[in-house]
């Protein structure tokens, strides 16, 4: 194996630090109830302080000097241009476009304005518990911004420096696993325009986010064990614990990373107390707090008990197959198919009753019957249809080649540590696949694609990728079909979609139609309440609000204006008066799932009036759905 340098690039570290930096700082502050503005600038404060007397002391290294000649070098070829333009192309598209990702929308920012509108963490109530069960690592990042800016428009800007970090990791994670130095360069370039890292950039998903501290804590372990360095062990500790952070479905990810780190362990005991703390700082940056949280309120440390999500834990065999037939056929769809339609008819008449009927138990409708889109989405994506064809193909090619010989295989140790950590890497997916029945099951996978798919590339010399014209076109083709999904994305368009769309008779042709509605309620979700603020009078702050799963960010603009507190169907009007709500906004759909009660028989219940009924389009799907605001009469008054 070649010689690699021990250092550790230092974006990788910076970025690294301020993650787990700003998780601490974020329990920390709400154990004191200071999760304000005060109590992060004096946190920032402390921090450059600390920062600066390390650098006087010269524990800590100076920067390396910005080397503008070195930049334009590296980029003056066409794989590294073709990333490039692609980012570039991500970066405008959240820089235009506010954030329109629904789960985004619907708890990650909406769970951070709670907790900044009472000045701490908090078990928020509420019917919708994804508000409180899910992992916070991402949130902790977005709370400062949030307080700063009071507007959401810069979170986009987290994904895009995860997707600048994505080839550096992959070319020294994919050489460290025994992938050829040059077919990796190539790859580093190519596997950050995946469909999921690509679309995620400049949006606030957080499935990106989770990806470059996977690559990070396996490159830092396997750079570790061959070195002894301790700050790059205790940097791999800090890389995985975010990884759990951001994510419960990455825990699995401890397998994998386990192999990788164990010959590292002789540096724990050499030097116990720095890694001690380090493992404090890695426990308020891991899923452990969310653990312990969701033990305490609902007895599960994963929080499906009480959020009663599609991840259940019957017929382990049946969701492994389907789940992998989903992921294939994700990663498979063309960036624009105009058959899906044509698709979906065919498999709800192709699969079944019986077997829909067991799969319909335990899986979401799309998940179940095998639904595909039009366009390839955030939402859906997994490394998508170009560069998985592309993997294959290279496969395919490279699978007879002449291995090296004998003299240049590294030592066998070496090759079975590369085979048992690419190999529980495929294994780690196994106990989401055997429980998960989300419709979105390649984007889950998003942390563990650039892991899984160096196993495809062992056979592939540099030399081979150099002399081979067709693979070098296909990779061309590969980064247009990225460019044009980027470009026509639904939730950040870089053309005038609604504009030409509107233009060509969508009353008479069914998919322009389609995807004018798309465009249409995607441009328009990040402020979808906005029709319901022009109707809430000066003091409806806290304003009550029956909902689940809904875009509830849009009703807290602007950002420290007003204040939204949930209301349960259950709850009289004594509890609301006692709450000092005296305006309740209703999804009549949840109120009659969740309390068994019409909007009717509610109101006439709780002596409530309906002064406004707003219509909303939330979902392209659904269309528009009428949402009533309520008003909560003084105590003794009665109904109007």
């Amino acid at each position: 194996m070649p010689r690699y340098s021990a250092k550790t690039a230092w974006p990788l570290v910076s970025w690294l630090l301020l993650c787990a930096f700003l998780s601490c700082v974020g329990w920390v502050l709400s154990a004191l109830h200071q999760l304000n503005a005060t109590g992060y600038a004096i946190c920032f404060l402390l921090a450059a302080a600390t920062l600066l007397l390390l650098r006087q002391r010269r524990i800590l290294p100076a920067l390396p000097p910005i080397r503008p000649r070195q930049f334009r070098r590296r980029f003056a070829r066409p794989f590294p241009v073709a990333f490039l333009t692609l980012a570039t192309l991500a970066f405008l598209g959240g820089l235009l476009h506010p954030p329109s990702n629904y789960d985004g929308l619907a708890y990650r920012e909406p769970r951070v304005l709670h907790w900044l509108a009472e000045g701490h963490w908090h078990w928020i109530y509420t019917d919708f518990h994804r508000l409180n069960v899910r992992a916070c690592g991402y949130e902790w990042v977005t709370a400062p911004l949030l307080v700063f800016t009071k507007t959401d428009r810069l979170l986009f800007l987290i994904n895009i420096v995860s997707l600048l970090l994505l080839p550096g990791l992959v070319f020294s994670t994919f050489t460290r696993l025994g992938i050829q130095r040059r077919t990796a360069w190539y790859w580093m370039w190519l596997l950050p325009t995946g469909y999921c890292f690509l679309l995620q950039s400049g949006s606030i998903a957080n499935d990106l986010f989770g990806a470059v501290f996977a690559l990070a804590a396996l490159d830092l372990a396997l750079r570790a064990r061959q070195s002894q360095n301790p700050g790059q062990f205790w940097l791999s500790c800090l890389a995985v614990a975010l990884l759990t952070g951001s994510k419960a479905s990455n825990l699995p990810f401890l397998l994998p990373w386990s192999i990788a780190i164990f010959p590292c362990l002789p540096i724990l005991w050499r030097r116990w107390v720095p890694t001690l703390a380090v493992g404090v700082v890695a426990i308020g940056c891991s899923f452990l707090p969310v653990a312990a949280i969701n033990i305490y309120y609902c007895g599960d440390w994963s929080g499906q008990a009480a959020e009663q999500a599609y991840f259940k834990k019957i017929q382990p065999l049946l969701h492994i197959t389907h789940n992998a037939t989903l992921s294939l056929l994700q990663n498979l769809t063309p960036p624009v198919w105009p058959l899906a339609n044509a698709w979906n008819q065919t498999m709800l008449e192709k699969i079944s009753p019986s077997i829909q009927r067991r799969l319909e138990n335990i899986f979401e409708p799309s998940a179940a019957h095998l639904k595909m889109s039009e366009v390839q989405t955030e939402e859906n994506s997994g490394l998508g249809f170009g560069i998985s064809l592309l993997i294959l193909a290279t496969f395919a090619a490279t699978l007879f080649l002449k291995r090296p010989a004998g003299s240049q295989l590294p030592p066998r140790s070496r090759r079975l540590l590369r085979v048992a950590i690419l190999g529980a890497v495929w294994l780690s997916a196994v106990p989401f696949m055997s429980v998960s029945g989300a419709s979105t099951a390649a984007r889950y996978l998003t942390p563990y694609y650039a892991l899984m798919v160096p196993i495809f590339f062992l056979n592939q010399s540099g030399d081979w990728t150099r002399s081979h014209k067709w693979w070098h076109r296909s990779a061309a083709v590969v980064f247009l079909l990225a460019g044009l999904l980027v470009i026509i994305s639904p939730a950040r368009p870089l053309w005038p979609a609604r504009t030409i769309l509107s233009k060509l008779h969508p009353e008479s042709s069914p998919l322009v139609k389609r995807l004018l509605t798309v465009y249409t309620v995607y441009a328009a979700r990040s402020d979808a309440f906005a029709p319901v603020r022009e109707h809430l009078p000066d003091d409806a702050s806290p304003l009550g609000l029956i909902t689940f799963d809904d875009p509830e960010t849009s009703l807290w603009r602007p950002f420290g204006h007003r204040r939204i507190v949930h209301v349960r169907g259950t709850d009289s009007a004594a509890d609301l008066r006692q709450r000092g709500i005296q305006y309740v906004l209703v999804n009549t759909a949840t109120l009659e799932e969740r309390s068994g009660l019409t909007l009717d028989q509610w109101v006439e219940k709780n002596h409530l009036d309906i002064i406004q009924m707003v219509p909303l389009n939330l979902r392209a799907s659904a269309g528009a759905v009428p949402w009533p605001l309520v008003r909560v009469p003084p105590a003794g008054t009665g109904s109007m």
